[in-house]
């Protein structure tokens, strides 16, 4: 394994950036990574956003490289000093992206740009204008996907589809109860979900799919 250890190695004006993980040593783009900085009191805290300042430390999106920068002291290697890194750091990054998942849900329910509901998504899936992502509660019903998928196909529409959150968070997300199927339109909101789901699938035996 490479010991590189080298941070933001890419300009900023990048339109996708990418960094080195410091746990493979390999450069990958943003949405493979979850930064890390280290705060005043000299922990390890998640950037989600990647917005607080200090000197970024990019791990690969997924439990097992985070658990392993954590148990081969490479946080402290990064940041050239002693950290404190709290034992249950990957499923922190879990909740955290979680969180903000749901908060973008929540602001495409107030601003109209998502849709709910088997039988309001079927039509949107069959109009003029199609939606942009699919999203399934991973827990929900194989039955009413797989009308859904079929839709999609007999109109042979590549909407990207995402199953990484339970009905329970989509619904606590929008405000309603036993949300099973949505659909979100094109636009920032809908890159943001897309970008973080991809991140998400690395902590959560989840997945992301073409319909």
């Amino acid at each position: 394994m490479s010991k590189a250890l080298a941070i933001d190695v890419s300009d900023e004006d990048d339109a996708m950036r990418e960094r080195r993980c410091i746990v493979s040593g390999e450069v990958l783009p943003e949405g493979k990574l979850v930064r890390f900085v280290v705060s005043p009191d000299g922990e390890i805290t998640p950037d989600i956003s990647a917005v607080l300042p200090g000197r970024g430390i990019w791990v690969g999106a997924n439990a097992e490289s985070v658990t392993t920068a954590a148990k081969k002291n490479l946080f402290a290697k990064a940041a050239k000093a002693q950290v404190k890194v709290a034992p249950d750091l990957a499923q922190r990054v879990e909740a955290l992206i979680v969180q903000r998942m749901l908060s973008d849900l929540g602001m495409a329910r107030r601003s109209g740009a998502i849709l709910l509901g088997f039988d309001t998504v079927l039509r949107a899936l069959q109009s003029d204008v199609p939606p942009a992502l699919l999203i399934e509660a991973c827990d929900g019903s194989a039955d009413g996907k797989r009308k859904l998928f079929a839709a999609c196909h007999a109109r042979g529409l590549k909407i990207q589809t995402i199953e990484c959150l339970t009905s329970a968070e989509l619904g606590l997300a929008v405000g309603r109860e036993n949300v099973i199927h949505a659909a979100l339109k094109s636009g920032r909101l809908q890159e943001r979900l897309s970008f973080e789901a991809g991140r998400l699938s690395g902590f959560r035996p989840v997945y992301e799919r073409d319909a």
